[in-house]
């Protein structure tokens, strides 16, 4: 099991390696997901990966975020210009990346990000035939969910072990973008949920958000155990001396065949923690205990101290490497070299002497090949075979030593010979002229009166739960010319999959056709029962790229992502039907972790449960599928009264999303979109629509 270390500046990159690192993740340019991060120069990278290889060690470029129209072919070199400098993999989010990067660099490996969200083996499968070759699995998996799919994995699986942790699954969290215009599916999340919230008129004092950080020191033999590819660390934005630390606790645990000791340990909380650390998505033991905040704890000076000394002199652990040495009469004086991967260098010399006075031995040979101080490699095995009276000079022995290891420095230094191609955007498509179609996106079948399907809006979707527990109901509505679509969950783990499947089987019934789909995962499951694929917001639809990829799966249509502009999403090219969510609160976070149980003590998700910021701004906690937690914006998009922008979008359909509407508010509010009703908010936002998102 590799030990991956984050290096967020080339310091951190020497303090990874030196500290154990099997392999390193770092960013270049501005397409990671810690741009805030010091990340690195195109030559301090094509330096990182010649330091690091000649060490042994891996280096994975990170382009994990998003990326618009205009962006896209600077990432796209971005990547080729790591794939030119050895890089051996790419993390990624963005499915528009992905058919690029398949396109203009076909043999440079990608490895699916955490932004990606996957937690199923489904959706792990699913970016296997993207040709994705390693899954970084969400960080809120039991064991039991990590173990079932290694075992099935047809790819290389990672899992973090160390680090921080977001309340929100990564890749579907918008709350940053949408209260402050910073996105963290672009790399500069501001992390308001490390903020103080209170629960209804409670002023906000305490932090129901705030997670410890994961530390999963005690279970490493385990997850070697069960084919767990890579341990992730988590850190970009730390300080050497914490990769230095945490790096090195991990690295000699597992190279040891231990867990850490309690010594260990302390170092890792010194270094950093708040208020401890949490095991508990490994363990399955989520709740309140899980969550703490970062005190103002004492520097630990001689801790960082120690560690900034060790990686600014060290050289780390060493290549071990066999030296071999063939010394015979009459014939030059051999000398080579292997690492671990079998890589051979060898030398020659003179042809020896007889020797005059005293012979040189076996043991002053092997005394010789062994001194590789100062040099990245580390002699595990030294053989010389020396036929008895010659003489050698030892400084002979000494250049034939550096001629092998400067060999086999080129040799693990070579640049690999990759394909290459020119990014190209490809054909256009004309966007849609006709009027938007008004889709109706309920949470609860309640809320789908008579008078709201009287009104016959263009489609209605509900959440597959809702109409496999009212099928009448559904049935009803299409029997009134108005087609309902289930709306499938954006997490939903293996475990829970045959309950979905049977759900999903009752929608068939009720004589739903279409189903929107929010994660890859979902794929799979609507091909083998015959749904039409559309694409809901959860897909993460950023640029035409992505649009055309979801094509190619079969999607009939997508969500445009409400972090874009309206002019963003006019200019995109869209190779199917493009929807807009145009009113209502937008998601902000889907969470494993139930905050409300973890407030009251018990599960009250059928009541109001308002999560209230330091000013006062109120958000609605709903309950998801599988007990979870959706935590959705103080205020509802409104853009009836902007209807001539978003027209003018090329969209094939707006969408209606309510949340904790009532009936008749939903009626009104189609009213009001189709331009004969009056229905205006209390209070309301543009969303991200008008707005440029960091």
């Amino acid at each position: 099991m590799e030990i991956l270390s984050p290096a967020g500046s080339p310091e951190a990159l020497r303090a990874a390696v030196c500290a154990g690192a099997d392999a390193v993740y770092l960013g270049f340019g501005q397409f990671n997901a810690r741009r805030g991060a010091k990340n690195f120069t195109p030559d301090e990278f094509a330096s990182a990966v010649s330091y690091c290889h000649l060490r042994g060690v891996k280096v994975y470029l990170t382009l994990n975020t998003l990326c618009s129209d205009r962006e896209m072919a600077q990432a796209v070199d971005c990547a080729v210009q790591a794939s030119k400098m050895g890089a051996d993999a790419v993390l990624v989010q963005d499915m528009g990346l992905v058919r690029a990067l398949r396109q203009c660099a076909p043999d440079l490996p990608l490895h699916a990000s955490t932004q990606m969200t996957l937690h199923s083996l489904d959706g792990v499968k699913q970016a296997a035939d993207l040709g994705i070759t390693r899954a970084v699995l969400a960080r809120e998996l039991s064991r039991r969910d990590i173990a079932y799919i290694c075992q099935r994995s047809p790819i290389e699986i990672e899992v973090f072990v160390h680090g921080a942790l977001c309340m929100c699954y990564s890749g579907q969290c918008f709350m940053s973008s949408v209260i402050g215009g910073r996105s963290g599916n672009r790399g500069m999340c501001a992390q308001p949920c490390r903020l103080p919230y209170g629960w209804g008129d409670e002023l906000a004092a305490g932090h129901p958000l705030s997670l410890k950080d994961m530390s999963l020191a005690g279970h490493l033999r385990e997850l070697r155990d069960m084919g767990v590819a890579s341990a992730k660390i988590e850190g970009r934005m730390k300080r050497p001396e914490y990769v230095y630390i945490v790096t090195r606790v991990y690295a000699d645990a597992l190279r040891d065949g231990r867990e850490p000791t309690p010594e260990e340990l302390s170092r890792l909380e010194q270094a950093f923690s708040r208020q401890g650390f949490t095991d508990g998505y490994f363990t399955g033991q989520k709740g309140p205990e899980m969550f703490g905040v970062r005190e103002e704890a004492k520097n630990p000076k001689e801790l960082f101290a120690q560690a900034r000394s060790a990686y600014e002199k060290g050289e780390g652990p060493g290549v071990p490497v066999k030296l071999y040495a063939l010394i015979r009469a009459g014939e030059p004086i051999r000398v080579g070299v292997e690492d671990p991967e079998g890589r051979i260098a060898t030398a020659e010399g003179n042809v020896p002497e007889a020797a005059r006075r005293r012979a040189t031995t076996r043991e002053e040979v092997e005394g010789q090949l062994i001194k590789t101080g100062g040099t990245p490699y580390r002699a595990a095995d030294v053989r010389a075979l020396v036929q008895d009276g010659l003489a050698v000079p030892l400084s002979a022995l000494n250049s034939l030593r550096r001629q092998v290891l400067d060999g086999l420095t080129r040799q693990r230094t070579a640049l690999p010979q990759r394909r290459h191609g020119e990014y190209k955007m490809g054909a256009r498509y004309e966007n849609h002229r006709g009027e938007p179609d008004i889709i109706v996106s309920l949470r609860r079948a309640g809320q789908m009166t008579f008078e709201l399907v009287k009104a016959r809006p263009a489609l209605i979707t509900l959440p597959a739960e809702e109409i496999a527990a009212r099928p009448d109901d559904v049935k009803a509505a299409i029997g009134r010319g108005v087609p309902v679509a289930a709306v499938l969950p954006r997490i939903c783990f293996d475990r829970e999959l045959d309950g979905l499947r049977k759900e999903l089987e009752l929608c068939k019934e009720a004589g739903v056709a279409d189903a929107y789909v929010g994660s890859l995962a979902m794929i799979p499951l609507c091909r083998e029962l015959g749904f039409a694929l559309r694409g809901d917001f959860g897909l993460q639809v950023f640029n035409s790229q992505g649009i055309k990829e979801y094509k190619r799966l079969g999607f009939q249509s997508l969500t445009a992502s409400f972090e874009l502009k309206l002019a963003q999403i006019r200019d995109l090219n869209k190779a199917v039907d493009l929807e807009l969510i145009a009113y209502g609160r937008l998601p902000l976070m889907i969470t494993e972790n139930c905050a409300v149980k973890n407030q009251s003590g018990k599960c009250v998700c059928s009541n109001v449960n308002l999560l209230t910021d330091r000013k006062g701004v109120r958000f609605p906690v709903e309950k998801a599928y599988g007990c979870r937690n959706e935590v959705l914006n103080a205020n509802k998009v409104f853009l009836a009264d902007k209807a001539a922008d978003w027209k003018r979008a090329g969209l094939r359909a707006i969408r209606l999303l309510f949340t904790t509407e009532n009936g008749v508010e939903c009626a009104q509010v189609l009213d009001a979109y189709r331009g004969t009703g009056s229905y205006v908010p209390n209070n309301y936002t543009r969303g991200l629509y008008y707005r440029d998102v960091e």
